[in-house]
């Protein structure tokens, strides 16, 4: 029996990391073509499964989701021209839209980018107007907002907030405010941590398909509140 695509998939991305050079990937490209092609057909099937929840999401497609391989240097004193991971941005406004969406990242296990692999959701990098925006939301419809983040499946796979925190309350809040720890946040997303063991198995798509559905009343709660007048 064939053993599942993945495991050449991690394999290479092993290889790629000591081997960062242009003149390497060039030798495998047939190698990484097919691997690449594999995992866009499985992120097409994990769309498919989404859109039973989702249906906005029958617009994408992997390939409008996926990140290219190749890094963007310009602004880095890492010159590595590719990256070591594959990622893809899942959301009904598509890869760029600075919206609350979805995150798959297939990435080593010794590499501690959030753990390794892994699912996220929310919202990454909010400006200044739209963090207050989903700050004054939370507070007035705080009873709304803990009844999702605080439901047990979620907490279960999702148990913590990902990104950057203000070390002090933000201008116009009192320092006692009781949700403080939530006005603290620079970011609102989630992460549920899966270890290179997770995507090697081929019943990954359906379990992401799934996990993902938990982070949708979130994403929806987010992006409520940046529509509202």
């Amino acid at each position: 029996m064939a053993q599942y695509y993945t495991h050449r998939l991690f394999e290479f991305l092993r290889q790629i990391s000591r081997n960062n050079n242009r003149e390497w990937f060039q030798q495998h490209k047939s190698e990484y073509d097919d691997l690449r092609a594999q995992w866009l057909e499985e992120v097409d099937r994990m769309l498919t499964l989404m859109t039973t929840w989702e249906s906005r999401l029958s617009s994408q497609s992997a390939r409008s989701c996926a990140y290219r391989f190749n890094r963007d240097t310009r602004f880095s004193t890492d010159k590595s021209p590719y990256k070591t991971f594959f990622s893809a941005a899942i959301s009904p406004w598509g890869r760029k839209a600075h919206r609350a969406g979805y995150y798959l990242h297939m990435g080593l296990d010794e590499e501690n980018l959030w753990g390794g692999s892994g699912l996220y959701g929310g919202i990454w990098c909010p400006d200044s107007t739209m963090l207050r925006k989903l700050r004054h939301a939370i507070v007035d419809n705080i009873e709304e907002f803990e009844e999702i983040i605080n439901n047990p499946e979620f907490v279960e796979h999702y148990p913590e907030w990902i990104g950057d925190s203000l070390k002090r309350i933000p201008a116009g809040w009192s320092i006692d405010h009781p949700q403080a720890h939530l006005l603290r946040l620079k970011e609102y997303g989630r992460l549920c941590s899966c270890k290179e063991a997770f995507f090697r198995d081929p019943a990954w798509v359906e379990i992401a398909a799934q996990r993902f559905a938990l982070l949708k009343p979130l994403n929806d709660f987010l992006n409520y509140s940046l529509d509202e007048e």
